[in-house]
């Protein structure tokens, strides 16, 4: 009973600290050094209505809009309560298929040379919402066509849109597919 009763109190402090204190102390902080990261960065359109976050990647697949990653989260794409991927690999007949028929439907829609790998291959999340620029310049021909848009207009939009790597030494250079598609909906 001498040993019970220290432990039951240090279980009520650690918790107070643990449980109550401390992740109060974290979300004020960040919400007051991060707010828009600490709320799930969101992205509004024209309107000023929530369309989305510029961390998960949405399904388009509208010729007149930008195409994104493709995903493999379970139960549909883009799932943000099912993130992983396939697990599938490069000897996998399933996977080999999966991108093959990728490359088919690009192939359809005029895309000639060769094709980026972001563009037929899901991310190890599936809700990878950036694209290569190179994915995205590719496009331009599909989306100035259903648009009837110029495409010089259309490469000044993606040039714009590129953003540059982490701190500028870490990742790639990427496009936001969501943020891009958002700006041709401004037009």
């Amino acid at each position: 009973m001498k040993d019970i009763k220290p432990a039951i109190l240090l279980f009520i402090i650690f918790t107070i600290i643990c449980g109550g204190i401390y992740p109060l102390l974290v979300t004020g902080i960040a919400q007051a050094v991060f707010p828009r990261q600490a709320n799930g960065s969101l992205v509004t359109d024209t309107n000023g209505k929530v369309v989305g976050s510029s961390l998960i990647g949405q399904p388009f697949s509208d010729p007149k809009y930008f195409w994104p990653r493709p995903s493999a989260t379970a139960e549909f794409s883009y799932n943000p309560a099912a993130s992983g991927g396939s697990n599938a690999g490069p000897t996998n007949p399933a996977y080999l298929r999966t991108v093959g028929e990728r490359v088919k439907a690009l192939r359809d829609t005029g895309v000639t040379g060769p094709v980026p790998a972001d563009l037929v291959q899901a991310s190890a999340s599936g809700l990878d919402p950036h694209i290569s620029p190179e994915a995205a310049l590719l496009q331009i021909p599909r989306v100035a066509r259903a648009r009837g848009i110029d495409r010089e207009k259309l490469h000044k939009i993606v040039n714009d849109s590129i953003e540059d790597r982490q701190f500028g030494f870490i990742g790639s250079p990427r496009v936001n597919v969501l943020v891009l598609n958002l700006e041709l909906a401004r037009l």
